[in-house]
């Protein structure tokens, strides 16, 4: 009820508005866009909303991590389809920036990609990095709790690499270079991180 009392003042006040009932939201239009919240809406939430409304924007840049402190310190990671350029950071940065009130409530921002030697979390990321050379830390396995090798495939599931390791001869000394796939489910993996050349 609380959430339709705010509608109500809303109406009383503004002629110019659209309500998103799926969000929770009413938008007031005025030169650009602005943003009404229910009162009992953290400052949290007001910073994950905006930035929820910029990537819907952005159908090639999804969210590593979210940080807010009590203190108002907002730290954005991102990841794309095709990398994350300086722009696109400075394009988050904005879109949240804009769109609060630094008289209401202090904040400092700071908007950034995933590292190269991050572990990678979502199927997204997988995806993006095909033909790369992953560490797979299990948390399963009672000897081999690593897999080393070329990530072949991935889905929302599951990832599958290409292993390669050596094989005793069946017939005299000394060993051979074997490989097979592997196919790993996320929820088996505790760590995974591209291996970098230098």
């Amino acid at each position: 009820m609380g959430f339709l009392k705010n509608i109500e003042k809303a109406l009383q006040k503004e002629s110019l508005f659209f309500v998103d009932i799926d969000k929770n939201i009413i938008v007031k239009k005025f030169n650009k866009e602005q943003y009404l919240y229910p009162e009992m809406e953290s400052f949290k939430e007001k910073v994950t909303e905006l930035l929820n409304i910029f990537l819907r924007s952005r159908k090639d840049l999804f969210l590593i991590d979210l940080k807010v402190s009590t203190a108002n310190e907002i730290t954005v990671i991102l990841d794309g389809d095709d990398g994350v350029s300086l722009q696109d950071c400075l394009d988050t940065s904005r879109s949240i920036e804009n769109n609060l009130d630094r008289d209401k409530e202090d904040f400092s921002l700071q908007v950034m990609s995933a590292g190269a030697t991050e572990p990678l979390k979502f199927p997204r990321q997988f995806k993006k990095n095909i033909g790369r050379n992953l560490e797979v830390r299990l948390r399963y396995g009672e000897n081999d709790k690593t897999l080393k090798g070329k990530l072949v495939s991935s889905d929302e599931q599951s990832l599958t690499l290409l292993v390669r390791y050596l094989k005793p001869k069946e017939i005299g000394k000394g060993k051979t270079q074997e490989e097979k796939q592997v196919k790993v489910a996320f929820r088996e993996i505790e760590k995974a991180i591209v291996e970098v050349k230098y």
